[in-house]
């Protein structure tokens, strides 16, 4: 997991750097998705990419259910079983990652419009790098991607995972986050930075939330949890 928070930062320091000295990677990825000629992105009111999309998100909300359910072990019917610091660690992790900081904190005050919306693509609004806040779009903007920032919270099942398993859950994490995010850019509902910070911030959060919350996750890799 390290590795893969390491990655994405380095990519996120060069894209950023690159943008700094005026060679636009968002707007250059962006561009190749975009038609002029039918003023439409790849995938844009293409249904079945939307059903793909609505499917990835009923898979993140059933892990969210069920790490909530784990809590219920505090209750005399003890519904799943989930060691409780792992169940407060995965509903922590999603309140504060993808429910208080992309969805509170940024995106209705952090102003960049969407790709749909700047004026390169048909729109009217114009373009902002992802560090500028005072873009003119007034909610719902698109810094920082809310679904690749909820998509990524798959990792914190995936942690959990006992060894040898734990490095195919990771990888099938990392996918599932790609695909949600590489839709959502193809859409034009957002940028590749967009994305990019959203998954970071929440691997971030993670790995700072199961250090704090639940340290003993380390250990799956010898035995499956177990009730305490």
């Amino acid at each position: 997991m390290r590795l893969i928070a390491y990655l994405l930062l380095g990519i996120a320091i060069v894209t950023t750097a690159l943008q700094l000295l005026g060679v636009n990677v968002d707007i250059a990825i962006s561009k190749l998705l975009y038609d002029p000629a039918t003023r439409h992105f790849t995938v844009d009111n293409f249904s079945k990419v939307s059903a793909l999309r609505e499917n990835g998100l009923v898979a993140v909300s059933t892990c969210v259910v069920c790490a909530i359910l784990g809590l219920m072990r505090f209750l005399p019917w003890r519904l799943p079983s989930i060691r409780p610091r792992a169940a407060i660690f995965l509903t922590v992790s999603m309140l504060v990652g993808p429910g208080l900081l992309v969805n509170v904190a940024m995106k209705p005050h952090w102003g960049r419009p969407r790709p749909y919306e700047i004026t390169q693509f048909g729109g009217t609004l114009p373009f902002v790098n992802w560090w500028d806040p005072n873009g003119a779009c007034d909610s719902n903007c698109s810094f920082i991607s809310g679904e690749a920032s909820t998509a990524a919270w798959m990792f914190g099942p995936a942690m959990l995972v006992p060894m040898p398993w734990r490095t195919v859950a990771i990888a099938a994490a990392a996918a599932f986050t790609l695909f949600i995010s590489t839709l959502r850019v193809m859409a034009g509902g957002h940028f590749f930075t967009d994305v990019l910070f959203g998954a970071l911030a929440t691997i971030l959060i993670l790995l700072l939330f199961r250090r704090l919350i639940d340290p003993a996750a380390a250990d799956t890799s010898r035995t499956a949890p177990t009730s305490p």
